[in-house]
């Protein structure tokens, strides 16, 4: 029997590598078996007791249970305005430029729904979030990676820029601290780019929701001072910096004009963002300020710790990464056909993520899924006993 066909465009959207690989982990734990999980960028920690007795009090208010307007309640937009230009440190948003979002990845889509037409080009500094060129592909649009490199503590320059920039570039999305790397631009860099992206014309998409975590010697700065803000795009959102990843909190700033289009696409898809989930942001910014400089210390000790391993391991090359929670890893070196996965020598950072989940339970993401071949990348949001459990079995296996 014929069924009908499904889209060629959606036919070609992969699965998000680290939630698999997540999803995978649960899956051998839950039948016993030993995996610690360093895929999923989700912080270890419970949302904090005061946001969640905030919004269980709002559920028995029952103006809370009705629909809100697409572009979020009011007082929600105001406070995401009031948040932005404190961390920014300047007051350049009001509640006209916030549109709340279900969590970053919607962000993202409604972004690029309101930039993009079919063969637009959007430039990606790779290594680069898994998503971005997944959303991109769905509208029929181009994603142009920019490869960087870990001597470079992979950073995209202008002179790279320029050689892929040509008339069909609609947006650049720089990510910073970056995810997957931790590499943070500095202010003389997003100069640079912010003069160039002025000059050429194009949007910039400035990915945001690490800006809480920031370590050692150096500090955010936000492309939102280099660059023109007609030109300009913010996402970010609470899931990371307050551990309010199920909640699907976030937003979009943007120019007034892009806002009126957003509330379209908002109203046509999920209408709005659940009532509860926007009060929990209110929450976030009033009762729980201490929550994000907690979770910074905490993923800076671990920082240091896995740091101190990695420099253990044989063959592989890493920095202490500067921002976010992650360690992205160059284990080419490991690929030279040593190991094998069945039946077939491992010659890609995809196989050697298959092959060290079931050679030693632990789940890493492969560098494929960011761009970047030969890489993989290692959360540090874990416990810190799995933290050292898990790096300890990966040294330990490879120094054998």
């Amino acid at each position: 029997m014929t069924y009908p066909a499904l889209s060629r465009r959606s036919s070609g959207i992969t699965e998000s590598a680290p939630l698999a690989i997540d999803t995978l982990a649960k899956r051998y734990r839950a039948e016993g078996r030993p995996v610690i999980a360093f895929g999923a960028g989700e912080p270890d920690a419970d949302t904090d007791a005061r946001i969640v007795a905030a919004v269980q009090a709002a559920a028995l208010k029952s103006e809370n249970h009705r629909y809100t307007p697409p572009l979020g309640i009011p007082e929600v937009r105001e406070a995401i305005a009031e948040y932005t230009n404190t961390y920014l440190r300047a007051r350049l948003f009001t509640a006209d430029n916030v549109a709340v979002t279900n969590g970053g990845k919607q962000a993202v889509w409604n972004v690029f729904s309101a930039l993009l037409d079919a063969g637009d080009e959007v430039i990606l500094p790779a290594p680069y979030w898994t998503t971005y060129p997944e959303q991109i592909s769905l509208l029929q649009a181009q994603a142009v990676p920019v490869p960087t490199l870990l001597e470079d503590d992979y950073k995209v320059t202008v002179s790279a820029l320029r050689q892929v920039h040509t008339p069909r570039t609609r947006a650049l999305v720089l990510t910073t601290p970056s995810n997957p790397t931790g590499s943070v631009y500095s202010a003389a860099e997003l100069t640079e780019i912010g003069q160039w992206a002025a000059e050429v014309g194009c949007w910039v998409i400035a990915d945001e929701i690490y800006h809480n975590f920031v370590y050692d010697e150096a500090s955010f700065e936000s492309i939102a001072r280099h660059v023109p803000a007609e030109q300009l795009v913010i996402i970010n959102g609470v899931a990371k910096s307050h551990a309010l990843t199920g909640w699907r909190a976030g937003w979009i700033i943007a120019p007034k004009r892009m806002i009126s289009v957003l509330k379209n696409i908002q109203s046509h898809t999920t209408g709005n963002v659940a009532n509860l989930s926007q009060r929990a942001i209110i929450a976030a910014f009033n009762l729980a300020q201490d929550v994000p400089e907690n979770l910074r210390e905490t993923f800076d000790k671990r920082r240091l710790i896995a740091a101190e391993i990695f420099a253990q391991i044989q063959g592989v090359e890493t920095r202490i990464p500067q921002g976010a929670f992650y360690f992205f890893v160059r284990v080419d070196s490991l690929l030279d056909g040593r190991y094998v996965f069945n039946g077939e020598p491992v010659t890609s950072s995809l196989s050697l993520s298959k092959f060290l989940l079931e050679q030693i339970d632990i789940a890493a993401v492969p560098g494929e899924a960011f761009g970047a071949p030969g890489h993989l990348r290692f959360s540090y949001a874990l416990a810190t006993r799995h933290l050292v459990e898990g790096l300890e079995r990966f040294r330990d296996f490879v120094n054998r």
